[in-house]
């Protein structure tokens, strides 16, 4: 799947808010604290994962992403602390050492995460963090009507399987229970953004950036354009245009953790 920097960042003040609430609660920091390690998985462009170099800059800090094209971006940030590496999150081990583990906004894309999540947690030493936060919008509009028209007659051979439904992630009930079962501290909630977005359709930018990838990644480009058409006019109806904008609620999950 094929991603895309200049239009991930299209939004960006919308999705970084998330990424600062979820390090605020990181309690690692101060001078003779600062971590051994700190990893960002799913880094995207590294903007974000530069923000932490800043904050432990006595600490080395990774970006790791499977796209090619947001490493390339990312390097560009590289400095003295800060490095970053294609690569799969699936693949990735914890150092030794009391380390930081934040992954924003990637996770839902890895199935089985929450296992991956169980294996970390085990593995890290003893006053690591982990810091993760998932959309927690599946069963939105947004979401559910492009599943409907994904298994629609006209485009169900070509994207069966390629969209995930509300079990991409996990209730913050039940990601509790993993940190505390895993030894960790452990602060786990959900907020809902009420975004409002501009432009004439200005969900369907939203989604082209992330959602929506899978979809263009499967389809040949004259299909595509018959699908985001059929899709676009549902969206409009979904999420009505009003003269100051477009109301678009986003449900987070997030889990903060340190390990006893």
């Amino acid at each position: 799947m094929k991603w895309d920097p200049e239009r991930y960042t299209q939004f960006a003040d919308h999705r970084d808010r998330p990424f600062f609430d979820l390090a605020a609660r990181i309690g690692a920091g101060e001078p003779d604290t600062e971590p051994a390690w700190a990893a960002d998985l799913g880094c995207g462009t590294g903007a974000l994962t530069a923000v932490l170099a800043e904050r432990w800059p006595g600490s080395p800090v990774t970006g790791i992403d499977s796209s090619a094209d947001m490493i390339r971006n990312a390097k560009a940030r590289s400095k003295n602390n800060l490095s970053f590496a294609q690569g799969q999150i699936q693949d990735w081990e914890p150092g030794p050492g009391a380390g930081v583990l934040l992954s924003n906004a990637a996770l839902q894309w890895v199935p089985g995460h929450q296992e991956l999540l169980t294996r970390w947690a085990k593995a890290m030493d003893p006053g690591s963090w982990i810091a993760v936060q998932v959309p927690g919008n599946f069963g939105a509009p947004s979401h559910a009507l492009m599943r409907e028209l994904a298994a629609s007659p006209r485009f169900a051979p070509a994207l069966a399987g390629v969209l995930r439904g509300t079990d991409s992630v996990a209730e913050p009930g039940e990601y509790l229970e993993l940190f505390l079962d895993a030894g960790f501290d452990a602060d786990v909630w959900e907020t809902t953004y009420v975004q409002v977005l501009t432009g004439p359709d200005p969900v369907l930018d939203w989604v082209r950036g992330t959602a929506l990838r899978p979809v263009i990644a499967a389809l040949d480009p004259q299909d595509y354009q018959a699908f985001e058409a059929e899709y676009g006019a549902l969206l409009r109806q979904a999420y009505p245009a009003k003269p100051w904008g477009t109301v678009l609620p986003f449900r987070r999950i997030f889990m903060v953790g340190r390990k006893s």
